[in-house]
């Protein structure tokens, strides 16, 4: 049974390493490119100088501006890391939605389970082959991908925790590989034809991204919150790879009045002409600015929590599958 399924899916496996193979002969000069821009500009010293509190503000704003002059070099990247996004999904579409519609479009599982091979045994060897495969190319995609996006989550001010650059890197792209292919599978059995089946499977794929990145990533652990006046003789500087959920201007009483916002004022609270800062939005005298977010240090908690959401979702569609094949005829 092992060296049928082997067979049957040896020209998937030499065209998809195919596609790897030309995927890093594609990023690998642009990632070296990425590094060198990044250590030409004094970027690994600023990372480690803006990573102590008592960085004076002239180096700060020096390597702000280095860091600004790198991500204008490479922001046309940006539309290539949201493509790589989707490469788990294309393994789920061509890898598991295939996997039983395929056989069942074509009538071949008839054979397959009427020659001494068990429906329980052919799923096991087909599904764990499978799995094995994605599995060993998504640790290869993970750490491909960590190198590649380092330079940029380096250089954005949100770091690794911001949105694109965390589903790209870690071991979160283990997790999304193993469900879209359980997903895939799971349709395949649902929809016993190829097409509906992968349609299906890339529907729900996104779906179930955007819900857990949108409505249960930022609460994986409580958040916590920031405040500072909005007097001040300096810009505060905001520290480099805290993911911020929320941010605005608060009265005293802690009445949000102005939203996605700051606010610095001189020494003294009143602008040129006079007039207290902030007046025209209501902001009364003890205002101060206010943040909510997770800290940077948080990346690999979070990397965990969310391989584990998708790694169980992946085995409860497995175990699913298993039972949906009871039922084909």
């Amino acid at each position: 049974m092992i060296w049928l399924a082997w067979r049957q899916h040896r020209k998937q496996l030499l065209f998809t390493l195919l596609g790897f193979a030309a995927l890093a002969a594609l990023m690998v000069p642009i990632g070296l490119s990425m590094r060198h821009s990044f250590t030409e500009l004094g970027l690994p010293n600023c990372v480690s100088q803006l990573a102590r509190s008592d960085v004076d503000p002239v180096t700060a704003n020096g390597c702000e501006s280095a860091f600004r002059q790198f991500t204008n070099r490479y922001q046309s990247l940006n539309l290539v890391a949201v493509l790589l996004v989707v490469l788990p999904v294309l393994v789920g579409l061509f890898w598991g939605a295939p996997l039983v519609a395929r056989e069942v479009e074509h009538g071949t599982h008839r054979f397959a389970w009427t020659q001494g091979v068990g429906r329980t045994r052919w799923a096991l060897v087909k599904f764990g082959l499978v799995v094995a495969v994605t599995l060993a190319l998504a640790i290869g995609y993970g750490l491909g991908m960590a190198w590649w996006v380092s330079p940029l989550t380096q250089a954005a001010h949100e770091g690794r925790l911001g949105f694109i650059v965390f589903d790209l890197q870690g071991i979160a792209p283990i997790g999304y590989t193993l469900f879209a292919v359980a997903l895939g599978i799971f349709a395949g059995t649902l929809w016993r034809r190829m097409l509906p089946a992968m349609g299906v499977t890339l529907a729900a794929f996104i779906g179930v991204r955007a819900a857990v990145a949108i409505l249960a990533r930022p609460h994986y652990q409580a958040a916590r919150t920031r405040t500072f006046p909005i007097e001040g003789a300096e810009p505060l500087q905001e520290p480099r790879g805290n993911w911020v959920l929320a941010s605005g201007v608060r009265n005293p009483d802690g009445k949000m009045v102005a939203a996605d916002t700051r606010i610095m004022c001189p020494p003294g609270g009143k602008g040129p002409d006079g007039h207290r800062c902030g007046e025209e939005l209501g902001v009364q005298p003890g205002a101060y600015n206010w943040e909510l977010y997770q800290p940077a240090d948080r990346f690999w908690p979070f990397q965990w929590i969310e391989t584990g959401i998708f790694v169980a979702l992946a085995a409860l569609l497995l175990y699913l599958a298993v039972r949906r094949l009871r039922r084909i005829a």
